[in-house]
């Protein structure tokens, strides 16, 4: 599937869409509020757009892909925005992990421009999009869904509709509240290793290679001997993504308790002045309350 796609969001990980798409013959039209953080991009291929709203007229099908849910209002609405910037028939594709409820409402702003949105955040990291094993959860229309699968294909091989508006936005967040809680447990782990006596290193490939050690453990758990430059998901991120799981657990009754007490590691983590550090620093913190140097 060929088409005229537009962008906006160009961080690490919609840089690295962006450059897959553009590897598979795709023109993409593409806009990011620091300029300079596009130019590898036009250097391999990217139309550069001024605006938002640029982007998405020069597109049949615009993506975007931002930190939240106040940037991915920023970029959606007014008159500079993508909603104001489509043309009748055209899909919008958003892929940030953001408040279902803020996701929905901007649906229906779309829907009433005469276009169709689709919420499809992903899985994975920059090295999972490399390797061309992303993995997309998609919310919305099913009509539109099929229409842009080939194209989401082309960004990672496991493509999944679960749903109306807003419900892949919703699965995203349980995905991330189990990559927090997953990364507290196995910094108590090696921490406990550790002061029994073994060496952090040795734990930490027993860790990585024995039966509890998941898919996101094999590809972060070496960021707690060498953090990865620049940062690929930090301590900020990772709590937005850990308020979004116990909001949405208090709005629904689901208790979460795991969620929370992660949750509440990670604001240790912003105290200690890590907010902009990689979200396995949460190792650091636990260090220091129990002592060991980190």
């Amino acid at each position: 599937m060929k088409a005229a796609l537009g962008f906006v969001g160009l961080g690490l990980m919609g840089g690295a869409i962006v450059r897959r798409l553009l590897e598979k013959g795709h023109v993409v039209t593409g806009h990011n509020r620091t300029r300079s953080r596009a130019q590898p991009l036009v250097e391999a291929g990217m139309r550069f757009a001024q605006t938002p709203r640029d982007a998405a007229e020069a597109a049949d099908i615009v993506f975007s892909m931002v930190t939240d849910t106040q940037a991915l209002r920023a970029i959606a609405d007014g008159p500079g925005g993508i909603v104001a910037g489509l043309k009748p028939g055209s899909i919008y594709v958003e892929m940030s992990t953001v408040d279902a409820d803020a996701s929905r409402e901007i649906a229906d702003a779309v829907s009433r421009a005469g276009c169709v949105m689709l919420d499809a955040p992903v899985s994975g990291s920059v090295l999972t999009i490399q390797r061309g094993e992303l993995s997309i959860m998609v919310g919305g229309p099913r009509e539109a869904f099929e229409r842009v699968r080939p194209l989401l294909l082309d960004i990672g091989p496991k493509v999944t509709h679960v749903g109306g508006n807003g419900l892949a936005v919703s699965m995203k967040i349980a995905v991330n509240l189990s990559i927090g809680v997953q990364m507290q447990a196995l910094c108590e782990s090696l921490l406990l290793a550790e002061k029994a006596g073994i060496a952090r290193a040795t734990a930490l490939e027993v860790l990585m290679n024995c039966a509890t050690a998941s898919p996101m453990i094999k590809y972060r758990g070496p960021f707690l001997l060498a953090p990865p430059d620049p940062v690929w998901f930090n301590v900020n991120m990772m709590q937005k993504d850990l308020n979004l799981a116990v909001a949405m657990g208090q709005r629904l009754g689901v208790p979460l308790p795991s969620a929370a007490v992660s949750n509440g590691m990670f604001t240790a983590a912003r105290g200690m002045g890590f907010a902009e550090k990689e979200m396995s620093v949460v190792f650091d913190v636990m260090a220091r309350l129990s002592g060991v140097s980190a």
